[in-house]
C-alpha cells in the first residue's frame, strides 16, 4: 500500500525477494500536465509494469472495500507513504498486522512530513523505522529501525537515501517476523513531536532569522515545495545556499555573488528558480536578472 516514488523500491525488493504480492494499493490518479489526463502515481505505474494487481480506493472506510480487502487473506499488509487512513477493520484483517515504513526516529516526527520537518529542525540525525500499525498516528511498536546524519542533505536527497535503506529494512523485518526472531518494541512516550504538513506561508523565507534557521528552511524545502522570497516583483525560489560569516541588514544582498545578510550571519544563494523556470546556478541567474549589492529581498 503506497503511492509516490518513495515507496517503489520497497515494492520491488519485496518482489526481488520472492514475497507473494497478492494486491496493490495506491492513491488514484490525478490530473497532470497541461491536458490534464489523469495519470497514475510511480507505485500505481510500477505495480502495472511488474503484471500486479493495482487497486485505488477513494476511502476505505466502506464495507465493501474493507470485505474486498479481508477477502485476500493476507499474512501482512506493507504500508510506504500510502496516503489513507486505515480504519480498524483493515488493520486487523492480515494475519501478522499491517506494517508501515516512517521515515523518522519515532517518537520523533509522527505524521505527514517527518523527513522535512527533521531537516528544517536541524536535526542531527534522522532514520527509518519499520512499525506495526495502530489505530493511533504513528504509534505503534518498532521492529527494526536505520539511523542516518542529516549533515547539509536536502530532504529530497535525504528522502531518496532512507527510501533506500528501507526497503533493505523493511524486508530483513519481515523475514525476522516470519522467523519469530523479532519483538516489535513499544515507543518511548518521551520526545513525542509531530511532523504536520508544510503549509505555503511556512515556506515564505523569514529574512530576520538566523542563517542557519533559513539554511534548514531551504534544504528542508527543497526540492518541493521549496523556500522562496519576493525581489522585484517576482517570487524566487532559493533551493541551495551556504551559511558564510558575514553581516548586513536582513535582507539585503551584500555581495556581487548573491550573498544575503540575515538576521545572523548571512546565505549565500546556490541553487535559484525563477517562477515559470527551471533550477539554475544563482551565477547563471545574475546573468540576466541583476541583483546587485544593496537589492532587498
Amino acid at each position: 500500500m503506497g503511492t509516490p516514488d518513495f515507496a517503489v523500491p520497497t515494492l520491488a525488493e519485496l518482489i526481488a525477494q520472492g514475497h507473494d504480492v497478492a494486491c496493490v494499493y495506491s492513491q488514484p490518479p490525478r490530473p497532470k500536465g497541461r491536458g490534464m489526463a489523469l495519470e497514475p502515481g510511480p507505485v500505481h505505474a510500477f505495480a502495472e509494469r511488474a503484471k500486479l494487481p493495482v487497486r485505488t480506493p477513494l476511502s476505505l472506510k466502506g464495507a465493501d472495500e474493507q470485505a474486498e480487502f479481508a477477502a485476500l487473506e493476507l499474512d501482512a499488509a506493507i504500508v510506504v507513504a500510502y496516503g489513507l487512513l486505515l480504519p480498524k477493520a483493515i488493520l486487523d484483517a492480515p494475519r501478522l498486522g499491517c506494517f508501515n515504513l516512517h521515515g523518522s526516529l519515532l517518537p520523533r516526527w509522527r505524521g505527514a512530513a517527518p523527513i522535512q520537518r527533521a531537516v528544517m529542525a536541524g536535526d542531527a540525525e534522522t532514520g527509518v523505522m519499520v512499525m506495526r500499525m495502530e489505530e493511533g498516528l504513528d504509534t505503534g511498536p518498532v521492529l527494526m529501525a536505520e539511523r542516518v546524519p542529516v549533515r547539509r542533505k536536502t530532504s529530497g536527497e535525504l528522502s531518496a537515501e532512507l527510501s533506500r535503506l528501507g526497503a533493505d529494512l523493511m524486508v530483513r523485518s519481515l523475514s525476522a517476523l516470519e522467523r519469530g526472531a523479532v519483538t516489535p518494541q513499544p515507543q518511548s512516550e518521551q520526545g513525542v513531536t509531530y511532523a504536520k504538513k508544510i503549509s505555503k506561508e511556512e515556506a515564505r523565507i523569514d529574512w530576520s532569522k538566523s542563517a542557519v534557521e533559513i539554511d534548514c528552511l531551504i534544504r528542508g524545502l527543497a526540492p518541493m515545495p521549496g523556500a522562496f522570497t519576493e525581489v522585484k516583483g517576482e517570487r524566487l525560489k532559493i533551493l541551495y545556499a551556504m551559511p558564510v560569516r558575514d553581516r548586513g541588514e536582513a535582507g539585503e544582498v551584500i555581495s556581487d555573488d548573491l550573498t544575503v545578510a540575515c538576521g545572523e550571519g548571512a546565505l549565500k544563494l546556490l541553487k535559484v528558480q525563477r517562477a515559470g523556470k527551471g533550477v539554475m546556478e544563482a551565477r547563471e541567474l545574475l546573468k540576466g536578472f541583476a541583483l546587485p549589492p544593496g537589492t532587498k529581498l
